[in-house]
């Protein structure tokens, strides 16, 4: 990676890791997007971690988390988190969100929080590997950001793989259409 990107990255993480801890319960999302105990669930674009370990901590023991990004600094960041944390039931990838190498029909949930803008050139793909790796009814929560609400819901449903649920706080929530 280039001084460009690295610098990029330390910005990215400085917001997360500190200012966005000051105003933001990361909590606070993800119940509205339907994290529960037990799940497994995908973390799209996870940078520098601000959602890994709390995501963790609300799918329990018996839940799992995938923690993708394509920067390998984002993953080393958070493989460290987890580490100095003890987790046991997250796994840091890097991984293209449109080939991310997991099962089938071996996921609940799927979040984008603060990444679904950098993805709109290659949507079609991504959601066709969600509708591949999601289960029967499984739901992909996006967090409103750039785009009103109805651009994000023509966007996701566009090709039918997934139908719009509801609103919750910042977060639509969209369920898989078999």
């Amino acid at each position: 990676m280039s001084l460009h990107d690295r610098v990029e990255f330390w910005f990215i993480s400085f917001i997360h890791d500190k200012l966005y801890s000051l105003s933001m319960n990361p909590k606070k999302l993800l119940l509205p997007a339907g994290l529960k105990e037990g799940d497994n669930v995908l973390e799209v674009g996870c940078g520098p971690g601000f959602f890994t370990l709390p995501s963790a901590e609300i799918v329990g023991d018996k839940g799992f988390i995938y923690a993708i990004d394509i920067n390998p600094f984002a993953i080393r960041k958070v493989k460290k988190k987890i580490a100095k944390a003890g987790v046991k039931n997250v796994k840091a990838m890097i991984v293209d969100v449109t080939e991310t190498t997991l099962k089938d029909s071996s996921i609940d949930i799927a979040f984008f929080f603060g990444v679904i803008h950098s993805l709109y050139s290659i949507i079609d793909r991504v959601i066709l590997e969600m509708h591949r790796i999601l289960k029967d009814e499984g739901i992909i929560a996006i967090q409103k950001s750039g785009k009103s609400k109805d651009c994000l819901v023509d966007i996701i449903t566009q090709n039918n793989k997934f139908k719009f649920i509801e609103e919750k706080k910042s977060v639509l929530v969209f369920q898989k259409i078999e």
